[in-house]
């Protein structure tokens, strides 16, 4: 019985700050990635979770539905540093803009920059509007949910400053 109330009276630690960062980067990329894996399937991008893929793995089996899963892990788990990065850039932004400005940053590094390693990957003007507009608005999404979930955890965790109501 004293067992009982001793294990009672115990309050949960919370999680820490970082433990927070990464568990919201691995479930908006595992989140965002099966979003983006059903866009695929049901034709509204030509580019799957499987993209990730593309530079390591050979085979077609990537674009069945087991390269699309392991995409999507893989995404999840490229998506902890993602988090991480924006903790440290722009977690001390209040608003949404912040995480729709990291959405559409991510989107251009991935299909501008980072286009040469995706062998395979169509240039802008060959890859169709339906594909770019459906891939753009899930990153924006993507970094909206990621910055805004950090962004809040941030800014509840500050001290609140005196003579300012909440």
């Amino acid at each position: 019985m004293d067992d009982f109330k001793q294990d009672k009276n115990k309050r949960e630690e919370p999680m820490s700050f970082m433990a927070r960062v990464v568990s919201v980067g691995f479930f908006g990329g595992l989140f965002w990635g099966l979003v983006g894996y059903v866009a695929y399937y049901l034709n509204l991008s030509k580019i799957g979770p499987a993209l990730i893929l593309a530079p390591w793995a050979l085979g077609k089996w990537k674009s069945l539905w087991l390269g699309q899963l392991i995409g999507v892990i893989a995404i999840s788990l490229l998506s902890i540093l993602v988090a991480i990065c924006y903790r440290y850039l722009l977690a001390k932004v209040k608003s949404m803009a912040g995480g729709l400005f990291f959405g559409i940053v991510l989107w251009v590094i991935v299909f501008y920059l980072l286009h040469p390693i995706f062998p395979g990957l169509e240039t802008m003007g060959k890859i169709g509007r339906n594909t770019i507009a459906t891939t753009l608005c899930l990153y924006i999404l993507y970094g909206i949910f990621v910055g805004y979930s950090i962004s809040f955890e941030y800014q509840e965790r500050q001290p609140s400053k005196s003579g300012e109501s909440t």
